[in-house]
């Protein structure tokens, strides 16, 4: 695919997976993060640590890659492109699990990144504004396609939770152009950046906003309804108290890391949400710097 990539749109390309990969380090290494794997330990998890989440992440560089190359060679929302970069998908998530022995550490990023890079990749390329609602979505428009070659498998634990109780999962919240992240991460991170010069509370804040509202069917398949609905209000009360930046605030947060731990609810489709507001805010950043 790298032959037919005109050599500036290589670097774009590049700069793309980089960014990916390092929007999945930049989240696991967020610390701290209530029942997730951070800089502490490993949360809620038995099977993962940061490690073995930092070799996921740099593992998948090169299926980013190969997503903004496949978009600069269709250069459009087209049903090929969706399922181009469906092929890639399950092709960099069976490099994953091979890295990993088959642990799913990052498969709700794969969903979730895949689509952003592809998407931005598609604005380079129209030279179109590097926004990060715009970007989201053109990704819900390639999400709406449906992929006719996925294989029959099993459904994963996202997809029984959403048959189970109706929750809307990973893929209604790409569609709808990834609310949580244009509603309520991306505008908590601006805001508690700019209130508090603090980058490291401005991600855990951005972090809360997302556990606040999301149906985050990591935690449903774990603690089921009652969890969610702990996660969110502790999330929000977090919030309410200040955010990390406030004594209060993490006094708060301890607490409600103490609950979920203790409930064993990992809100992992936040956390895949988060790498993908970082993505999008390291985009925005870098792209429109270089004009």
């Amino acid at each position: 695919m790298n032959a037919y990539v005109q050599p500036y749109s290589r670097q774009q390309c590049a700069l793309l997976a980089d960014l990916a990969v390092e929007a999945l380090i930049a989240e696991v290494n967020l610390t701290p993060k209530p029942a997730l794997v951070d800089q502490r330990g490993s949360g809620a998890h038995d099977d993962l640590s940061l490690v073995l989440m930092e070799q996921s992440a740099y593992s998948l560089r090169p299926m980013f890659l190969q997503m903004a190359q496949a978009a600069f060679l269709h250069a459009d929302c087209l049903q090929t492109l969706r399922e181009v970069i469906g092929s890639i998908g399950r092709a960099g998530e069976a490099a994953m699990l091979e890295t990993t022995q088959g642990v799913n550490t990052h498969r709700g990023a794969i969903w979730a990144l895949g689509l952003l890079v592809t998407a931005t990749a598609l604005a380079i390329h129209h030279q179109s504004p590097i926004r990060a609602y715009d970007l989201c979505q053109h990704a819900g428009k390639i999400a709406k396609l449906e992929d006719r070659f996925i294989p029959q498998q099993p459904l994963s634990h996202g997809q029984q939770v959403q048959q189970k109780l109706g929750a809307k999962g990973a893929k209604a919240q790409a569609q709808a152009g990834f609310p949580a992240i244009v509603e309520h991460a991306l505008p908590q991170l601006h805001y508690s950046r700019q209130v508090y010069g603090n980058e490291l509370a401005a991600r855990v804040d951005a972090l809360l906003a997302l556990m606040s509202i999301l149906e985050d069917t990591c935690v449903l398949y774990r603690a089921g309804q009652v969890g969610l609905t702990r996660m969110q209000k502790g999330a929000r009360y977090v919030l309410r108290c200040g955010g990390y930046a406030t004594v209060a605030g993490q006094c708060a947060l301890n607490f409600l890391e103490m609950d979920l731990m203790r409930l064993r609810a990992s809100p992992g489709g936040a956390a895949d949400l988060l790498a993908a507001t970082i993505f999008l805010d390291w985009v925005e950043h870098h792209l429109n710097q270089e004009g």
